[in-house]
């Protein structure tokens, strides 16, 4: 990436671009939560129906899709980084892949190879602003296929198992 010249409406449009990000990460989170709390309430609602003939596969339904709905929903809030760093070479802190801005690229580096890569990050103009538009991008694709993805799966989850329990209550009536 070669940037011309660098100036402070560069430096805006990143901040703003990550601030963005931010706030729509924390909109994932809360939407998320609150399929979680409707969804792990309406659990325990259903439950006390289970016995009753007339609304047991309802409640069964009901049951099973709140279920996963909280599954989907905790999953787009659960970090994404492994449990345990693996034992192994570190990463180069010069492949151009490798996100240095981002804590689980760079945690495998030791300090000395962390200050190296920044060093030579922020002694060079065009490549500071390359570091942050791969890392703008990569939280918008972590955004769009982690989180959102996710939340979206719960929404539907939810929403279908409110119709499909309806359904299956007003045709478990019918017969």
């Amino acid at each position: 990436m070669k940037i011309l010249e660098t100036g402070a409406h560069l430096d805006q449009m990143i901040r703003q671009t990550r601030a963005h990000h931010v706030k729509l990460s924390s909109m994932a989170d809360m939407k998320a939560n609150m399929m979680l709390t409707v969804a792990s309430l309406m659990i325990p609602l259903s439950v006390r129906y289970v016995a009753d003939p007339g609304f047991h596969s309802a409640a069964v339904t009901m049951i099973g899709f709140c279920v996963l709905t909280v599954m989907l929903a905790a999953y787009s809030t659960m970090p994404k980084v492994p449990l345990r760093m693996r034992k192994g070479p570190s990463p180069d802190p010069e492949d151009p892949r490798l996100n240095i801005l981002f804590f689980g690229s760079f945690v495998g580096l030791d300090y000395a190879g962390f200050r190296h890569a920044m060093e030579g990050i922020m002694n060079d103009h065009n490549r500071t602003y390359e570091v942050q538009v791969r890392e703008v991008y990569a939280m918008g694709q972590y955004l769009a296929q982690k989180k959102y993805r996710f939340v979206q799966l719960a929404y539907v989850s939810f929403i279908t198992g409110v119709v499909l329990s309806a359904a299956v209550y007003g045709l478990s009536s019918l017969f």
